[in-house]
């Protein structure tokens, strides 16, 4: 065998002339392929909050190279907290075959759930992913759903926080369940003549009708919490307490950037909330004739005055 050796001059020329075929190569190459995603949210589209968390996950994948009308396609829908729309719409984008899907709250991902057992689906704002099975342990989901939960506070929390801004009231536990505003300003008026205190279960349908309870609360001075509803004290309920929900959303992006990117959702655990917010209304607090603690007050990550 004999091998020809080259001196560098004629190293050099030879590989300018390769050079010069190589974009011919690049032009050969296929465009980048167009990835889906697909988000279904049961809040409001109308109200600007809830249109800021889909704004805080679209940023994040930005950040990750994944650019609308680039190299993905995201469509969100909106079901407003009704759970036929919420059917309605998981069916559309199954049927749609996205390359993941992001579920904003636990009836949208049972929704999902009933749709599809293929489509990676990503969760946010799911309390108990396990009780309503959607996955078989958190830290290996074992199936097309993973997620990131709002690990609501324990109920006991949200009481004594109640009980803390308003120590005069004599707090008995009562659970009453609500479906429309109607029921709302009914309940909220029973509580006025009864001098007590709500505590907002973490819901959907509580989400899409914050105003009116807050409104309800207001006019029949009954002091109120929104637990994990985080904009509940700053739109004029009394104190919210929860996971951080544009934290979750936030930290949503990177587990669909793995799914796209090739990650089975089977093997990614399942996520805690890592960000909690105390936010106090004193404005309300003074409307009700309450004094708030400087215990708490000390406590909180926003007091709006």
């Amino acid at each position: 065998m004999q091998f020809g050796l080259l001196k560098r001059r004629e190293f050099i020329t030879l590989l300018g002339g390769a050079g010069a075929a190589w974009p011919l190569a690049t032009h050969g190459q296929q465009p980048e392929r167009m990835r889906r995603v697909g988000a279904l949210m049961a809040f409001s589209e109308s109200n600007p909050e809830h249109r800021s968390l889909i704004d805080t996950f679209m940023q994040g994948l930005t950040r990750l190279g994944w650019v609308e009308g680039r190299n993905v396609q995201i469509d969100v829908r909106w079901a407003g907290g009704d759970v036929g729309r919420m059917r309605a719409f998981a069916k559309q984008l199954a049927e749609q075959q996205p390359d993941v899907i992001l579920a904003g709250t636990t009836p949208v991902t049972a929704a999902l759930q009933r749709e599809t057992r293929t489509i990676p689906i990503v969760f946010v704002i799911v309390s108990d992913p396990v009780g309503a099975g959607f996955v078989a342990g958190l830290p290996r989901p074992g199936g097309n759903i993973t997620g990131f939960t709002n690990e609501p506070v324990t109920a006991g929390k949200w009481l004594g926080m109640l009980e803390a801004a308003a120590r005069s009231l004599a707090v008995e536990p009562i659970v009453v369940r609500i479906r429309s505003d109607a029921e709302i300003e009914a309940e909220l008026a029973s509580l006025g003549r009864e001098q007590a205190g709500l505590i907002t279960m973490p819901d959907a349908f509580m989400a899409v009708h914050q105003t009116t309870i807050i409104s309800a609360a207001a006019r029949n001075n009954v002091p109120a919490i929104g637990a994990d509803l985080p904009n509940f004290a700053k739109e004029g309920g009394l104190l919210s307490y929860g996971a951080s929900f544009p934290d979750i959303f936030r930290r949503a992006a990177p587990y669909v950037d793995r799914i796209l990117r090739g990650a089975n959702p089977a093997d990614l655990p399942v996520q805690a909330p890592t960000k909690y917010e105390l936010v106090i209304n004193l404005k309300t607090a003074k409307a009700l004739g309450l004094t708030v603690p400087d215990k708490l007050l000390a406590l909180a990550d926003k007091v709006i005055d």
